[in-house]
């Protein structure tokens, strides 16, 4: 394992807001904790936790894949400033509209306010609305409708006014 790969789990571990990671291929062994702002390693021989040097990571890291965009990473960088992601409070399913032959509460580019419904999601049989709470746009729907969703998830990325 080189520190590439090292690097890709570290990335994972904090897009998924996780607290710990373990890891076994061929007999080798990687746990991740995190602890506070820092990662910490465990690997065969070292007997304790080692903190790895400090990798920088993007603040934000959507969970789906965007779009290829012809923008230098200072661009990107600054567009990403001002998003507020909208995260799953709950474990559920996901639905973009309160009935399938509904329209969807919000689309891409729509203007939203505080307090707006954003989507619904059901747990055990329970419709729980989302609402937002930023003033701004839809720029992202991360989710497609009627998809299972993890807490913490991210939904949606609402450009804040």
């Amino acid at each position: 394992m080189n520190v590439d790969e090292i690097r890709s789990i570290l990335e994972l571990v904090k897009e998924h807001e996780l607290s710990e990671f373990e890891l076994e291929i061929d007999g080798l062994k990687i746990k991740v904790r995190k602890s506070g702002g820092s990662h910490l390693v465990q690997m065969p021989g070292a007997g304790s936790y080692v903190p790895l040097p400090a990798i920088a990571m993007p603040a934000t890291v959507p969970s789906a894949p965007r779009p290829v965009e012809a923008r230098s990473s200072a661009e990107a960088d600054a567009a990403n400033a001002d998003l507020a992601i909208v995260k799953s409070p709950i474990v559920g399913t996901f639905y973009r509209s309160p009935e399938p032959s509904a329209p969807a509460f919000v689309e891409k580019g729509a203007r939203v306010k505080k307090g707006q419904v954003l989507c619904i999601i059901e747990a055990m049989k329970l419709m729980n609305e989302i609402e937002c709470d930023y003033d701004g746009e839809v720029v992202a729907v991360y989710v497609d409708n009627a998809q299972p969703v993890q807490y913490g998830e991210r939904l949606f990325a609402i450009k804040v006014k």
